[in-house]
């Protein structure tokens, strides 16, 4: 067996891991025009039902804010909720755990795929250094508008909603996304909210919104399982930190004080502009479960869940073409890279058919 360490069972809170091998959220536009799961949807999770945890990807927890060419799924729909339900029963039926990440696109999302509804934000400041895939084809992202403060307990209940939702469709917990710009995390990072009261200022007014989120989620499942994702150095979406490492240590404390399920943990930046070492200061504030995420080679992750640094390691590239990579680690077998033209396409190729070691 290659990369033991991997190998050997772990809890996650209540989520009871049969090897440390997590698959990461991954957006990848395979939902009806309704934002309905699809039954390419259940091949697909099923196929990688071997992932100690499997984390289905940016799900919309409310509606109207989709955020990623409108093919992402949700979770606020009765229809939604029956097509999950295909998922989970799929993996459960293969032994595998699976929660949902709930997520709220924020200021990423457009009008032209919201019906002409204008993005919402912590401040009314838009993505300069990207455009977004629309129905009529890339378009600059839109100035949003500034949430008001007394507009934020909906958002709130919208995300208690939802994890309700994920519930009745069978997953085994929900992760909060709190990262890559989207709208937690744009309330979190001080390059993103520069608003005033009682939700901007200091690291615990701009963190307070994602941990009404998260409590809220906590009410649903418990907090054994319930997971939170952050991003404190990544820059996609436009976004940057003054103190990465402070907001770090503050999300960590306060995941720890929760008694949160696991703390997901983005270490880098996808496009090298923010430098620090995130992952140290998490482990010391936050003493469950570390799960760790980007760039993560398999001997790597082996060693860090060794020295006790992380309980799990999410793969999320190489999820995408391999979907028995638990096997293929622990087999040492090379791994397939993905072909990126069909990240985001709308059907199997490149999705369903990429084949097994065996």
């Amino acid at each position: 067996m290659h990369h033991a360490s991997l190998f050997t069972p772990t809890s996650l809170g209540d989520l009871k891991l049969r090897n440390r091998i997590v698959m990461a959220p991954l957006t990848r536009c395979r939902a009806d025009a309704n934002h309905v799961p699809t039954p390419m949807m259940v091949e697909y999770y099923s196929q990688r039902a071997s992932a100690g945890l499997v984390i289905a990807e940016a799900t919309m927890a409310i509606e109207g804010h989709s955020a990623f060419g409108g093919r992402e799924p949700g979770i606020y729909s009765a229809a939604q909720v029956a097509a999950w339900r295909t998922v989970t029963d799929a993996v459960h039926a293969k032994g595998g755990q699976m929660v949902l990440q709930i997520w709220h696109g924020g200021r990423a999302c457009h009008s032209l795929l919201n019906g002409g509804a204008q993005p919402v934000a912590p401040s009314p400041m838009r993505i300069e250094n990207d455009e977004t895939h629309t129905p009529q084809g890339k378009k600059p992202y839109e100035v949003p508008r500034e949430l008001r403060d007394d507009e934020l307990p909906g958002i709130v209940a919208g995300f208690r909603k939802a994890a309700e939702n994920a519930k009745a469709a069978g997953f085994d917990g929900v992760e909060v996304h709190g990262a890559n710009g989207y709208l937690l995390d744009e309330f979190l990072r001080d390059g993103s909210n520069h608003r005033k009261g009682p939700y901007g200022g200091s690291i615990e007014n701009r963190a307070r919104l994602m941990f009404e989120v998260v409590d809220a989620a906590i009410r649903v499942f418990g907090a054994g399982r319930v997971g939170l994702r952050i991003s404190p150095l990544n820059s996609y979406n436009d976004m940057r930190d003054s103190d990465p490492v402070g907001i770090t240590n503050y999300v960590a404390a306060q995941c720890e004080r929760r008694g949160l399920a696991y703390l997901h943990l983005m270490r880098g930046d996808f496009f090298g502009v923010q430098k620090a070492e995130v992952v140290h200061p998490a482990r010391e504030n936050f003493r469950g479960a570390l799960v760790g995420n980007m760039g993560y080679t398999p001997a790597e992750a082996a060693a860090e869940v060794t020295a006790g640094t992380l309980a799990a390691v999410a793969f999320g590239h190489h999820y995408v073409s391999n979907p028995d990579l638990a096997e293929r680690v622990k087999a040492g077998a090379q791994l397939v890279e993905p072909d990126g033209k069909t990240l985001y396409s709308n059907d199997a190729k490149g999705y369903t058919d990429y084949p097994t070691l065996a």
